[in-house]
């Protein structure tokens, strides 16, 4: 290791990351992919990924004079607890990712600046990032069947920030083997069916698009194979293997449970005012689909749709 990244291995040691890499920016492997999922309209409304298809096929163009990007893993895991009732997937029972990631990403970026990074510039699942295929190709593990990056010693269960400099940090092996094999757990275990193929993905199917990003009513099809998914869906992760074998909880508490919702109420959030569900929960991912959306994820998990 050079001085630099003795450096940024301790400044990522001390922000709590799980692991890091240096990604180069060069044109996305995956470009044509991405034309033809979006082409097939697997990404249902959520309309900005097409504005944003271009500079996800181009990195190098998301931060102008940007050379490289730092990625990050953080783990949000929560100690595991057997909870009765509906089911909300597992990184949004405590603090709105966004703003925890981002902060610490910060961090990084102050270091780099320290380190002479004219141009700096912070991402936390927010932007144009191709962040699955970055980390990748940082060598922080591979694109598994799910769609989902998986690290051999941790599993997935963890969010990936990047931190854009005009630094020419060396960058490191990307991740070549697919360590899925023969693997199809993830495929077979999904309660809608939405996986179309390995590693694709039909959005309008899957029970996070419809609980957290679709707008209006859940289609009747599918909102009576939800199973009990009030919000997000951890299947396609809880199968996986390396999961099972690999994975543990995070030292976070800004991941733990909150225990703020009463999952065997059905009329939860049918009782709640807009100013109470944005005092309670508008620092949290729930806030994302708001009181309108809980209500109708509630309804549909607890099998009281149309």
């Amino acid at each position: 290791m050079t001085a630099l990244a003795d450096r940024l291995d301790a400044k990522v040691r001390e922000l709590g990351f799980l692991a890091w890499g240096v990604a180069d920016l060069a044109p996305s492997r995956r470009a044509e992919a991405l034309d033809d999922w979006l082409a097939r309209g697997y990404g249902g409304t959520m309309r900005y990924l097409h504005r944003q298809a271009r500079k996800r096929k181009q990195p190098a163009e998301i931060l102008p004079g940007a050379r490289t990007a730092v990625m990050v893993l953080d783990n949000y895991l929560p100690p595991p607890a057997d909870r009765p009732g509906v089911k909300l997937a597992k990184y949004a029972l405590g603090r709105d990712y966004h703003a925890e990631l981002t902060g610490r990403l910060e961090g990084l970026a102050a270091l780099l600046r320290g380190e002479g990074a004219g141009v700096t510039r912070v991402f936390a699942d927010a932007g144009p990032v191709p962040e699955r295929e970055l980390a990748e190709r940082a060598g922080l593990g591979w694109i598994g069947k799910n769609g989902m990056l998986i690290r051999r010693d941790a599993g997935s269960f963890f969010f990936i920030g990047a931190v854009f400099s005009d630094l020419a940090l060396p960058t490191a092996p990307a991740v070549e083997t697919d360590h899925c094999g023969s693997c199809t757990r993830c495929l077979e275990a999904c309660p809608t069916d939405a996986f179309v193929a390995p590693r694709v993905l039909d959005a309008t199917r899957c029970i996070s698009y419809l609980t957290i990003e679709a707008k209006g009513p859940i289609p009747e099809e599918l909102a009576g194979r939800l199973e009990g998914w009030a919000f997000g869906c951890d299947v396609c992760n809880d199968v996986c293997p390396w999961n099972e074998k690999f994975a543990r909880p995070t030292a976070n508490p800004a991941y733990h449970d909150r225990l703020a919702i009463d999952r065997e109420d059905p009329e939860f959030f049918t009782r709640m005012t807009e100013p109470e569900f944005a005092r309670r929960f508008g620092d949290t991912p729930l806030e994302r689909p708001g009181l309108a959306g809980m209500r109708r994820n509630f309804a549909a998990a607890f099998g009281d749709h149309p």
